[in-house]
């Protein structure tokens, strides 16, 4: 029954910014888990970044750490990923995801850890 929304996609120059919103509604048990997943043509699904509720703690994928920020509102249900100094190679459809087991923290990054995901938001950037 739950259902995941992200939005705030578009296009971009290289170098330029954009902040993708995730809101998950729904759940009958409070969220531990939530990440962001990405995909391009002929290329595998990536974990770009998670965060777990419980401690706070957040995780990246190398190719994005230190331009991208995963922040939680646990108020609203709703995550952020702030991309920054966007570059051509984060061209995908990003995906968000949400899980309310314990167990989704040990590998937030990796998609088996989520049952419940968003519709995907492009990100077009251009050179």
């Amino acid at each position: 029954q739950g259902r995941v929304v992200e939005s705030g996609g578009g296009s971009v120059q290289a170098g330029g910014a954009l902040r993708l919103s995730c809101v998950a509604s729904g759940f009958f048990w409070n969220i531990n888990c939530m990440g962001w997943f990405r995909q391009a043509p002929g290329k595998e699904r990536e974990g770009v970044a998670g965060i777990v509720t419980g401690g706070g703690s957040t995780y990246y994928a190398d190719s994005v750490k230190g331009r991208f920020t995963i922040s939680p509102d646990k108020e609203k249900d709703t995550v952020y990923l702030q991309m920054n100094r966007l570059k051509p190679e984060d061209t995908a459809m990003y995906y968000c995801a949400a899980d309310w087991r314990a167990g989704c923290g040990s590998e937030p990054l990796q998609g088996v850890s989520y049952n419940y995901w968003g519709q995907g938001t492009q990100v077009t950037v251009a050179s």
